[in-house]
């Protein structure tokens, strides 16, 4: 459901929520932990911070990292800075023209999912996210 541009978009969000206390991270080191190519998550990360959803400073000691505001976001607020939201607005099997008044034949079982995977992502923060990485319910590393 989500592009390469949401999926490592999140990670690398998820993934200064556990480690930018211990200060700024560059593109190279986010990549490297979390396994994406550097480049195309320096423009991620470039375009998540002029939206707000992180934060950085730019020169020789400079990076990435989160404010206490930036920990507040949700993964909705990721997404739709990047423009992903549409995604899950759209037909399961690609119909151009479905929704409730002329639904896909799977229609009636994706959207409630996909209001319950909404509502689920607008409610929680990234800090609630790391919170459950921190205790070990869930992981963003293979290790």
């Amino acid at each position: 459901m989500l592009s390469k541009t949401g999926k490592y978009s999140i990670r690398a969000v998820l993934y200064l929520t556990l480690f930018s206390e211990k200060g700024k991270k560059s593109p190279a080191e986010i990549a490297k932990a979390i396994d994406v190519p550097v480049a195309f998550l320096a423009k991620n990360l470039q375009a998540l911070s002029r939206k707000g959803i992180v934060s950085s400073v730019k020169g020789r000691n400079g990076g990435f990292y989160l404010s206490e505001e930036n920990r507040k976001k949700t993964i909705l607020d990721i997404l739709g800075a990047l423009g992903e939201l549409e995604k899950f607005h759209e037909c399961f099997i690609g119909l151009p023209a479905c929704g409730d008044d002329k639904p896909c034949p799977v229609h009636a079982i994706i959207k409630p999912l996909r209001n319950k995977i909404l509502m689920e992502m607008n409610e929680k923060t990234v800090e609630d996210f790391a919170d459950g990485m921190k205790e070990g319910s869930s992981f963003i590393f293979l290790e």
